[in-house]
């Protein structure tokens, strides 16, 4: 008996709705198809024993959100690049028809697990937060309109560090390191290491270096300046996986910790990491030169 499959499909990509037929047609014929819904759907949970496997079509997006509002099911997550880049989609789509035998069926899943991140906004010194969430790409303290620099304080497991004045701070899975923190200078970190990295943003100062360190460890952010909102302002606040949160202001606390729960990805056994940062990121390719082929 094959697996059965939720499959999440971005109405809004005219590629995933052409590439929803096809997949549902390979769920069927080697699996069970447990049910389609639109990506922007609200319709509730299914019951996480009626689903072995999520299968999302649209870009990395898609997949984000899909991984969020599906992770309470515990099941693993397999993205089909139906995108532009599709960086964390672990299938093309001409892969999931090679191996839909072994995906939908009672084959072994090649998967990865990744940690997720988890976020409290408290006033400094108080007991109670006033707000968490969790991330699976990243945590963003943001300066926000009118965008003046903000100045944070951080912490790290309980020892005073440095105090930044720039335009916000970025804290990233390794799953994440590929998206805004690679793109404000931070380093790319292996999908198999469990670690988080604090990259600044436009740090006013040449000597703000990103740093790398174990997930097991508190991080903890003190708002000393920030952009208040109103009058059209957003202001400063902190921003889960691209989402705004809350707004945040001068004495409030942000502390991040790894999350509870981790989330499966399924990707294509054939695939590699790295060949996949150099075809799809460009990573380490070299100029090419005037006339050459």
């Amino acid at each position: 008996m094959g697996r059965s499959v939720l499959l999440i499909v971005n109405e809004r990509k005219p590629d995933a709705m052409e590439a929803a037929g096809e997949v549902r047609a390979l769920i069927e014929r080697h699996g069970r198809l447990a049910g389609m819904l639109r990506a922007s759907s609200d319709e509730p949970l299914p019951e996480a024993g009626a689903v072995d496997l999520v299968v999302v079509l649209g870009g990395d997006g898609t997949l984000l959100n899909a991984a969020h509002r599906f992770r309470a099911l515990g099941k693993p997550m397999l993205g089909v690049n139906v995108g532009k880049v599709g960086f964390l989609a672990g299938f093309e789509l001409e892969a999931i028809a090679r191996h839909a035998p072994g995906v939908f069926g009672a084959g072994a899943l090649t998967v990865r697990s990744v940690p997720t991140l988890r976020a409290t906004i408290s006033d400094d010194g108080a007991a109670e937060p006033l707000d968490d969430a969790v991330a699976l790409n990243e945590f963003v303290v943001a300066a926000g309109p009118p965008y003046r620099m903000i100045t944070l304080s951080l912490t790290i497991d309980g020892h005073a560090g440095p105090t930044v004045s720039g335009d916000g701070l970025i804290v990233s899975t390794p799953l994440g390191s590929t998206a805004y923190n690679v793109s404000s200078g931070g380093p790319i970190i292996s999908p198999d290491l469990d670690a988080a990295v604090v990259t600044p943003i436009a740090a006013h100062s040449l000597a703000f270096r990103p740093i790398v360190v174990p997930t097991s460890t508190a991080i903890s952010i003190t708002v000393l300046e920030a952009n208040q909102p109103g009058a059209g302002a957003e202001g400063t606040a902190l921003v889960a996986d691209g989402q705004i949160l809350r707004n945040i202001g001068a004495g409030q606390r942000v502390g991040i910790t790894v999350g509870d729960d981790r989330v499966q990805f399924a990707h294509d056994p054939d695939a590699n990491y790295w060949d996949t940062l150099m075809h799809k990121m460009h990573w380490a390719v070299q100029p090419r030169v005037r006339g050459a082929p």
